[in-house]
């Protein structure tokens, strides 16, 4: 566990001296008092009572000064990169705003999710941002909802949302119904879908039917692969036997997505525009893969998550993950909602659900009724050298 703010010094007065100097002038008066037949008694003297030192006390020191606020993330172990870089990014919010209402206490959930959650509601934090992953959450959620404690969760498992758990995660549902509402506009009606086998694609097969539908297009083809060799390859060949379309969408890091695109180009849909999700955003190597250029997915903003990882690396001369904005903009939202936040009462969990939403590094975003964070998404198309806005996020969400 670490904390974000410095312990205080104790300082302890103790009178002594005073009482033994007092001591000493009231024996020295007596030795001057002549004899005679009446006796005076001496005003009676109150000595006073030494300070004592307070009880030394376990865990974070009491502070009621400012909110006592957890962050839940793996500090060690395999994700431990990960979770350190949501941390770093914690401080530096905390650093940016100035608030001195807000203290972060860290535990590490890679020993335990649910011992970290016990601890951290042992120890006062109303609010606890993480943790990362969807079975930590789960883990944490049930002990949290007693306490009456809320979770701003990094996980995109929607599955793991409501009931007091709120998540922050980029979920690839929102992605896939800009991307395709962004392509219907500009004259798509046909579409197909290549979906990775496990749960990732199975959700994403469902957001994509989803879509389409409320788009006013259609599905002509949606098929399934295994992440072995040529199995994408596979799946591509089987969406030739069908009727052509003119999009298609590949739900998978853009690595794997580059490997299906020879496929289509020498298939009946040869020059139907390549589909991503939210997944790309995380790719460096995307400008330098030239058979993705023309392609489109959507995501959040990079504008500002630039100029805060030029800070970053200042401060903790490292490159960030790009998962740490979420803890970032976590901070920002507590901190906000802070101002109108009484010290030492529960979290006023119904701000989260304000209408108007929050504004972060990754653009503006609010809380749905299932608590999963709705994003104002970008859509970017991949060039030479990088990608390119070609339909910019709203800035609120009455734009």
């Amino acid at each position: 566990m670490t904390d974000a703010v410095a312990r205080p010094q104790w300082r302890h007065h103790i009178a002594r001296a005073a009482v033994l100097l007092g001591a000493a002038v009231l024996s020295a008066c007596s030795s001057l008092v002549p004899k005679g037949p009446v006796e005076r008694t001496p005003p009676p003297t109150t000595r006073p009572e030494p300070v004592r030192p307070g009880p030394v006390m376990g865990g974070i020191p009491e502070d009621t000064q400012r909110h006592r606020v957890a962050l839940l993330v793996p500090m060690t172990g395999p994700n431990g990169g990960v979770g350190r870089s949501i941390a770093n990014a914690t401080q530096l919010a905390l650093l940016d705003t100035r608030s001195e209402r807000v203290r972060i206490t860290t535990y590490d959930t890679a020993t335990g999710a649910a011992a970290a959650a016990n601890r951290a509601i042992a120890e006062g934090n109303r609010l606890i941002l993480g943790p990362l992953l969807a079975e930590d959450v789960r883990a944490v959620a049930p002990i949290a909802r007693a306490a009456k404690v809320p979770v701003i969760s990094y996980s995109n498992d929607v599955s793991v949302a409501g009931n007091g758990a709120y998540l922050l995660g980029y979920t690839p549902g929102q992605s896939i119904e800009r991307v395709v509402a962004y392509a219907k506009g500009s004259g798509i009606t046909r579409f197909a879908g290549l979906m990775p086998a496990g749960v990732y694609g199975q959700r994403a097969s469902t957001s994509f039917l989803r879509a389409v539908e409320q788009a006013g297009g259609q599905v002509v083809s949606l098929q399934s692969y295994d992440r072995g060799k040529g199995q994408i390859a596979a799946a591509v060949a089987r969406l030739s036997k069908t009727s052509p379309y003119e999009a298609v969408l590949i739900a998978d890091q853009a690595g794997t997505a580059a490997m299906a695109v020879p496929a289509i180009r020498r298939s009946p849909s040869a020059r139907a525009r390549v589909l991503g999700t939210e997944l790309w955003n995380t790719e460096t190597s995307l400008g330098s893969t030239p058979v993705l250029n023309g392609a489109w997915y959507a995501s959040v903003s990079n504008g500002l998550y630039r100029q805060y990882a030029t800070k970053y690396r200042a401060r903790f001369s490292a490159a960030p993950y790009r998962l740490s904005s979420l803890g970032y903009d976590s901070v920002l939202l507590t901190v906000r909602i802070a101002n109108d936040w009484t010290i030492g009462r529960d979290f006023p969990e119904s701000r989260l659900r304000d209408s108007g939403g929050f504004a972060g590094l990754d653009g503006a975003f609010r809380f749905g009724r299932d608590g999963v964070a709705e994003r104002a998404l970008e859509v970017q198309e991949v060039r030479t050298g990088g990608a390119t806005v070609v339909s910019p996020a709203p800035r609120s969400f009455g734009d």
